[in-house]
């Protein structure tokens, strides 16, 4: 495998007014919402909107939000806690026993070790009442310090199964298999797909071109970090092969995909804690360029990185964020850098609150037809909210 390192230095800084921050759920001690600690989105309900789930880490509180529409975004969302699991870390829809009600799986790591599942009510009008939903956890699971799952039929027998990446001692990539009585948790049996040590993302995605979902994942510690790819073996074994991306021997955050290079090829990019942006092309050939880019503002503990077309001029940006609890006071911990002919340009998305922000998520969240920027913050209390893209 060949690649090429290439520094790229920012063509300017733009320090504009930061985007609109609107609040979907605000932090609150006695109902268990503290530490929100990423946000995952599905269309739960049919209506065309994505709705979100997400872990309150310190707090314990599983929560789902319901997208209202439009017209009331701006306001806090309809919501409610599907379950109480100390120290989650992840949160993510599927709808495991395919009845139509959309579950949610979580992940912990800490004094509680599991993966967890809520079973949603069967009935919508009962989605939002929280006695209504029932939480099990997976037995065989038991022990490991689990840091995130990705919904995902691994088998191809039409059941969704459950890929899951854990953390330190024993840590693996590994996938949980959905039985024919997928409410039996005991019956879930853990295939191990790979050795890990920190895993911070793992994505579905057609990396080869091959017509099957390939998995990318970011390993943040241990004697071989950085950003690999499992290549999906199809139906007739079950050996995803790990090959390397990128940012090898770096403390990899969470990744996003995308195409910048423009040519038709899934690109990977990915902040690091040392101030690092990694970006990855493939190419033709299989073998990836690995380009270093700096994160905006002089930031050097990069979280999570996202590519959208920010100002719809046809060019895709590149998102981040930051956490600026390990900078200087007043930093700009959320930003976008502009994909301009002249080079990349800096642009403030967050002001200077928020200490910790985690995964990004954009989408057109008021329906005026540019992307938003969906996230959380953990140390700050800011809880789970949206940024408001000005350009339209």
């Amino acid at each position: 495998m060949k690649f090429m390192i290439i520094f790229l230095l920012l063509s300017g800084t733009v320090l504009a007014e930061p985007w609109q921050r609107h609040t979907i759920d605000s932090s609150d001690k006695l109902e268990g919402k503290r530490g929100a600690d990423g946000v995952r989105v599905a269309d739960v309900n049919g209506d065309g909107l994505l709705d979100i789930t997400t872990g309150w880490e310190e707090g314990g509180a599983v929560a789902v939000y319901l997208n209202p529409g439009p017209e009331n975004v701006k306001n806090s969302w309809p919501s409610v806690t599907v379950g109480s699991i100390r120290g989650v870390e992840d949160a993510v829809f599927a709808d495991l026993d395919a009845d139509g009600a959309v579950d949610v799986v979580s992940c912990a790591e800490g004094k509680v070790n599991n993966v967890f599942v809520h079973w949603a009510p069967k009935s919508k009008a009962d989605y939002l009442e929280a006695d209504a939903w029932k939480t099990d956890v997976f037995p065989t699971t038991d022990g490991r310090r689990w840091m995130f799952a990705l919904p995902m039929d691994m088998n191809f027998d039409g059941r969704i199964d459950i890929v899951i990446g854990s953390k330190n001692d024993n840590a693996i990539v590994a996938w949980l298999e959905n039985p024919l009585n997928s409410r039996d948790t005991s019956s879930w049996k853990l295939h191990k797909l790979c050795d890990a040590n920190w895993i911070m993302s793992l994505r579905a995605t057609d990396i080869d071109r091959d017509g099957d979902k390939d998995i990318v994942l970011s390993d943040r510690y241990g004697k071989e970090p950085g950003i690999y790819w499992l290549k999906n073996p199809g139906k007739q074994g079950m050996n995803w092969k790990r090959q390397l991306i990128g940012g090898k021997g770096k403390q990899v955050m969470f990744l996003g995909l995308g195409d910048i290079s423009g040519n038709d090829a899934e690109n990977v990019i990915c902040p690091t804690i040392t101030g690092e942006l990694i970006y990855c092309v493939r190419g033709k050939s299989g073998d990836w360029t690995e380009t270093l880019m700096r994160l905006p503002f002089g930031l050097t503990f990069g979280k999570s990185a996202a590519i959208s077309d920010i100002n719809l001029d046809g060019r895709p940006d590149i998102i981040t964020t930051s956490e600026s609890q390990r900078e200087a006071d007043e930093m700009i911990a959320v930003a976008w850098q502009e994909n301009s002919p002249t080079g990349w340009i800096d642009h403030a998305i967050s002001d200077e609150k928020g200490r910790k922000f985690d995964r990004i998520e954009m989408f057109d969240i008021d329906g005026d037809g540019d992307l938003d920027l969906l996230t959380c913050e953990e140390v700050d209390d800011l809880g789970v909210f949206w940024y408001e893209n000005p350009t339209r």
